[in-house]
């Protein structure tokens, strides 16, 4: 390990591997930091992604795909089905453990050093005008000097707290969420399964993300306020002792996800933030794999820019935030309008709904994208939608 890098990234996940790639793409002498054993492992989402958002980064290996995703189903609070077949594009369910990995790998084909069991333990500011990045690499402290620092270490970024930026998250936009792997199940392996209302998950979803020969993530997330009643485990728990009692639990992965608005500042002087560390995460869904992703490319590419330049201040920076924006920041803040109209939908007026987009002939049930434009545009149309439907 050298003792001086003029980028150093902090996080080994998509947004971390795509960051160290494009800077080292752009010229930059970078290294990836990674504090457990294994990228890729453990896998802390439920590894679904569209097509269309692994293909504007490169073409997807086989062994990155653990399911062809070709439909989905929505559950009503009262169990209907609304069966939704894709049109041209389909999604997968990924091999995370695989696909992570080799991003890594690309980015080290590209001349960033990989470092895995690096924990990073602090940053202090030094008289060149960079940080000093104290970690533990295999047991020994080192100490690493960089021009810029990019954080991608997850929602609770330390190296953004370290760094001064504003990460605090509002409590009411935080959601409790577990996942199992489990086996020994009969799924459909090309269909993923979403369940909506507050007998299944208050404030949130749950899904069943098929992985192939009878395997499956199963995991929900709930609003916060609802954790107090009932524990997210708890509804989980349920939901598979109903659904499938003779399924096997293989692995656990538990946490909070913040389904917020997109910080709004994740920059200063020599430091950028991607990923879930920015929260740049759908406030829907909860997914943030392609904007990890692009965000990280994002910000390899300012910073390398940043090294030529030799202008680490705040201000060069501030490019990395309008490249986000133009691409998907806005677009996640329209989404969190519309989260926050969806959310006060009730169990009956869901079922009413369900009920009423049935009835459709099943080409009009597949007109996603005008209808999710026609409510960026105008989050209060998804009531006026849901009337048209139930008749109210």
């Amino acid at each position: 390990m050298k003792n001086n890098y003029d980028i150093v990234v902090v996080g080994g996940g998509p947004g971390g591997s795509m960051a160290a790639l494009h800077s080292a793409k752009g010229g930059a002498n970078v290294c990836l930091l990674e504090k457990t054993r294994d990228i890729g492992y453990p896998v802390r989402c439920g590894e679904a992604m569209g097509e269309w958002a692994i293909k504007q980064f490169f073409e997807p290996k086989p062994s990155w795909i653990a399911a062809d995703i070709k439909r989905s189903r929505i559950v009503a609070p009262n169990g209907i089905p609304i069966d939704i077949p894709f049109n041209k594009e389909q999604a997968y369910v990924l091999n995370r453990r695989v696909f992570d990995y080799d991003l890594s790998l690309m980015a080290s084909k590209e001349g960033a050093d990989v470092y895995t069991k690096c924990y990073v333990k602090s940053i202090d500011r030094n008289d060149e005008n960079g940080y000093d990045v104290h970690l533990d690499y295999l047991g020994e402290h080192k100490s690493i000097k960089t021009k810029l620092i990019i954080g991608a270490d997850g929602i609770e970024s330390r190296i953004g707290r370290w760094a001064g930026i504003k990460t605090q998250i509002n409590m009411r936009d935080m959601e409790s969420c577990i996942q199992y792997s489990v086996g020994n199940i009969e799924v459909d392996s090309n269909r993923i399964d979403m369940y909506v209302g507050d007998n299944w998950a208050p404030g949130g979803y749950l899904w069943v993300f098929p992985k192939g020969d009878g395997t499956a993530n199963i995991g929900l997330g709930i609003g916060s306020k609802y954790n107090r009643k009932k524990s997210a485990k708890k509804y989980l728990d349920e939901f598979i002792e109903n659904k499938y009692p003779e399924a096997t639990i293989h692995t656990t992965m538990c946490g909070g996800v913040p389904c917020s608005k997109p910080m709004a500042h994740p920059i200063c002087d020599n430091v950028m933030l991607v990923g879930d560390a920015a929260h740049f995460i759908n406030p829907i869904t909860g997914g943030g794999i392609a904007a990890a992703m692009k965000s990280g490319m994002f910000a390899g590419q300012v910073g390398s820019e940043a090294i030529i330049a030799n202008d680490y201040s705040q201000n060069f920076l501030k490019k990395y935030i309008s490249l986000c924006q133009k691409d998907f920041t806005k677009r996640h803040e329209k989404i969190y309008k519309v989260k926050e109209t969806i959310t006060k939908l009730t169990d009956d007026e869901m079922n009413q709904m369900a009920l009423k987009i049935n009835e459709l002939p099943p080409h009009k049930i597949t007109l996603g994208k005008e209808f999710t434009t026609a409510i960026m545009k105008k989050p209060s149309l998804i009531i006026d939608v849901m009337k048209m439907f139930a008749g109210f």
